[in-house]
């Protein structure tokens, strides 16, 4: 998902730079594996083989949050999601966030998302828009507009599993993009996804993220070019944690679909997002849902 950074310097060996993104990558690619693990300032430093006085210095101006705060939020939105999906007790998924019991996790998670974790799993954005029909209102906060979304080149990573894991990917391709002085203060944080989860299993889904860049540049491996867009798309304005957006797309592809007298193009629906949870709440992040649309309508 979007995060917010400094601009970087260009990619120099002599200072250091490319050697300091990649192990960041690492870094990164580790945590979001061993999200279950203790993961202690002496156990990471020894996954950069950086000094455990030093290295989180690094992490935080290279990335823009502390690491503790990396580790904190994945967790609460893993969290986030279990509450949304799943019939989990609160206090079992307290324990796998590493909290030592429910209270504490309550706490935690309200100052994050505003609310605590049962009044979630009761009231949250997926139940607002859960059952909601064609000609009901959208919830404050969501609005469909059908407009031209122009082609956008991007350079990413293929992810795979739950679709929740997405971050993974924007993680591991915002180092080498950084150290190729392609993170822009204009760049767009786009993901695609061509599977359908209700029909896929989750170990088979696959998607891709990425940001934009230059139509010319020579994206370098491991980092992957793809485009999205091109095509008129019906666009829902979500606002909202992103464990809740599950509800959003039954709803667009549901009823709002059926009603709308619309066509779908042969192109995969994708997400742009427009503001980082490094940077606001999660009830203030802001995505746009993306489904392409038929250029013609059938007769």
């Amino acid at each position: 998902m979007k995060t917010d950074t400094r601009p970087a310097p260009p990619p120099s060996r002599a200072h250091g730079w490319v050697d300091y993104h990649a192990r960041m990558a690492r870094l990164l690619e580790h945590v979001h594996t061993h999200l279950d693990d203790d993961l202690n300032l002496h156990t990471l430093a020894e996954v950069v083989h950086l000094s455990p006085h030093h290295w989180h210095r690094t992490y935080h101006a290279l990335m823009g949050e502390t690491l503790a705060a990396t580790v904190r939020r994945l967790r609460l939105q893993r969290a986030s999601g279990e509450l949304a999906h799943s019939t989990r007790p609160v206090a079992d998924i307290a324990q796998r966030s590493g909290y030592p019991n429910a209270q504490v996790f309550a706490r935690a998670f309200k100052a994050a998302y505003g609310q605590s974790p049962s009044e979630f799993r009761r009231l949250g954005s997926h139940a607002a828009l859960a059952g909601l029909g064609a000609a009901a209102p959208l919830p404050p906060g969501f609005e469909v507009t059908i407009r031209h979304v122009p082609r956008i080149r991007l350079a990413g990573l293929t992810h795979r599993g739950s679709y929740m894991g997405v971050g993974r990917a924007f993680d591991g391709a915002l180092p080498h993009l950084q150290a190729h002085g392609q993170l822009r203060d204009d760049s767009r944080w786009v993901a695609v996804y061509p599977d359908d989860s209700e029909l896929v299993p989750t170990a088979q889904l696959q998607c891709q993220a990425g940001l934009s860049v230059p139509a010319h540049w020579p994206v370098p491996a491991p980092l992957q070019a793809f485009e999205v867009g091109g095509a008129p798309c019906a666009v829902l304005r979500y606002q909202g944690p992103y464990s809740s957006m599950h509800a959003a797309y039954r709803w667009l592809f549901g009823p709002w679909l059926a009603a709308s007298g619309h066509a779908l193009a042969d192109q995969p629906v994708f997400e742009e997002y427009l503001n980082s949870p490094r940077q606001v709440a999660p009830s203030e992040l802001l995505t746009d849902i993306c489904l392409p649309l038929a250029l013609e309508q059938p007769t």
